[in-house]
């Protein structure tokens, strides 16, 4: 849905001589990719997912050497973390903006400025070792800071403080993303800055996530299945967040700082129990008949899995269950809540009907395995190898599946 004018009544002087950002996007007449924030960000996060998984899974081969002269794993790391994820970030929150504040942060070529940034990002990681360590670190942070300023600029014009926190958690993954690069020109293994991006993404979807399931649950349930209906969002709500955010941040810290590893189990395992209980009310069961819905709970569920596979990890010392529980978050709860968000935003700005075909239910369960192959490849290491094939491929059919449904969709006007 288009955001709210906010230009209506009587005219002022700066209204004279400077168009809105309204006025800006009905008077955009160039490419439909550069209309709105979630066109051009889903279509090339959703790309660059499926391409980092391939070219990962050729690293591991021995068929192609990695990008750059960084370790393979922090490549792949950090291209995930801090390529694909800003990226499908930039996109739902340039789209939710206007809904929050009834402003549009950026159209057309700002928009296209915007992508150029990221992209820079992308080609000097992939050059790293032929330019200076500094210079590609600047560049690749500089999409977080530019993406946080367009951001920050919208929420304070339209007095919209309830949404500071999600202001500020852009503000710390790219806070995040510095410290990896920090980690890497000291010559060590960036492990402090990749846990603090995923427990700042898996923070988000319990924030937004939070937000959205509920409420699309419950205007789906209104249409087709009257009854029950989930809770509103309350203040259980806000502790179980607040909790499951002291719990994620003892976690990114344990490689800094040890000491509390039996505190951050013991959290991690609480927030775990809270969030199902939170997704419990929620009502996921109800949702069965129309996968746009059930896949958002779905993606939710790698949440709660997260914090209990991480936290016994952290309780036994098995580095088996902690990378499981960090999969778990990473490939189950961040990679499906992704393209369960992308796939319903773009169905509902673009004009189809919110309801998801076959098509779209086969790139859902593919990302969903992948997620469950992948938590098995770390639970068996026997089998590691096979298993993180499996689980590669499933993943990019069910990324390069979103990009040939719905590139067509991003790429003209709504229908």
């Amino acid at each position: 849905m288009p955001p709210a004018d906010r230009t209506r009544g009587e005219p002022s002087p700066s209204r004279d001589r400077v168009p809105t950002t309204m006025q800006r996007m009905r008077a955009w007449r160039g490419p439909a990719l550069l209309s709105f924030g979630f066109r051009p960000f889903f279509l090339i996060g959703g790309a660059y997912a499926a391409t980092v998984v391939l070219v990962w899974l050729l690293v591991l081969t021995g068929a192609m050497a990695s990008p750059g002269d960084w370790p393979p794993l922090a490549w792949h790391a950090h291209e995930l973390a801090f390529g694909f994820v800003p990226a499908v970030v930039a996109g739902f929150l340039l789209t939710a903006v206007p809904n929050w504040t009834g402003r549009l942060p950026v159209v057309g070529w700002p928009l296209l400025g915007l992508v150029a940034v990221w992209l820079a990002g992308r080609l000097a990681v992939a050059a790293a070792g032929l330019l200076p360590g500094a210079f590609v670190a600047a560049l690749a942070t500089a999409f977080p800071v530019t993406l946080a300023v367009f951001l920050g600029r919208e929420i304070l014009a339209g007095r919209n403080w309830r949404n500071l926190p999600v202001l500020g958690a852009v503000i710390l993954l790219g806070i995040a993303q510095a410290l990896f690069h920090a980690e890497l020109l000291q010559g060590g293994a960036p492990v402090r800055g990749d846990r603090l991006g995923i427990a700042i993404t898996v923070f988000l979807i319990t924030l937004i996530g939070g937000r959205i399931v509920p409420s699309f649950t419950t205007n789906w349930l209104k249409r087709r299945e009257p009854g029950e209906l989930p809770v509103p969002f309350n203040r259980f709500d806000a502790f179980v967040i607040a909790g499951g955010a002291l719990g994620l941040l003892l976690w990114a810290l344990l490689p800094m700082a040890p000491g509390p590893t039996r505190a951050a189990g013991l959290l991690l395992i609480a927030g775990g129990a809270l969030h199902l209980v939170r997704q419990a009310r929620w009502l996921p069961w109800r949702t069965g008949p129309e996968a746009l819905v059930w896949v958002l709970h779905l993606a939710y569920g790698f949440v709660p899995l997260g914090f209990l596979l991480s936290g016994a990890g952290v309780l036994t010392a098995d580095f088996g269950l902690e990378m499981a529980g960090l999969h778990a978050w990473a490939v189950g709860a961040i990679g499906l809540m992704t393209l369960a968000v992308m796939t319903r935003a773009t169905r509902g700005h673009t004009g189809h009907a919110l309801t998801a075909p076959p098509t779209t239910v086969a790139v859902y369960l593919a990302v969903a395995l992948a997620a469950l192959l992948r938590i098995a490849a770390a639970l068996v290491p026997g089998w590691s190898v096979p298993l993180l094939t499996l689980a590669g491929i499933g993943w990019c059919a069910g990324f390069f599946g979103f990009v040939l449904l719905y590139g067509p969709m991003l790429i003209r006007r709504r229908a």
